[in-house]
């Protein structure tokens, strides 16, 4: 069975990579004009919580975030929110700057990075 390249992340990052990506983003959104909004203030630290454990569990790592939550249904989980190309744009922006704040390996932002901007387009769901 082919090994998924997205595993490699979870083996060169850890689960402590993943976290401090997720902490430099999170660090940013509540001062961001447009995702800032998106996200209620008394749920940014479980908002936080879910990000990083999905992507443990996506990219190899602990299957914490199955157990708790179930399959992703990442559509429907963020249906409620007006994502459009600009609100795409910006967290790939906010997420290209945790990551490298963090400051991982060129391969290793490249595969991720690309990952991310899939998962964003995915996710769009309002015309601009």
């Amino acid at each position: 069975m082919p090994v998924d390249p997205l595993h490699q992340l979870y083996n060169n990052l850890g689960e402590q990579g993943i976290t401090d990506i997720v902490a430099a983003f999170y660090r940013k959104v509540p001062t961001d004009d447009i995702l800032g909004p998106m996200y209620p203030s008394d749920d940014l630290e479980k908002a936080e919580e879910r990000l990083r454990d999905f992507l443990i569990y996506r990219l190899g790592g602990s299957q914490k975030y199955i157990q708790e939550r179930g399959h992703p249904r990442l559509r429907m989980r963020h249906n409620p929110f007006a994502i459009d190309v600009n609100a795409r744009h910006r967290w790939i922006e906010l997420m290209t700057g945790a990551i490298n704040e963090v400051g991982i390996d060129a391969k290793d932002s490249a595969l991720m990075l690309a990952f991310f901007e899939h998962l964003a387009t995915f996710m769009i769901n309002q015309d601009s």
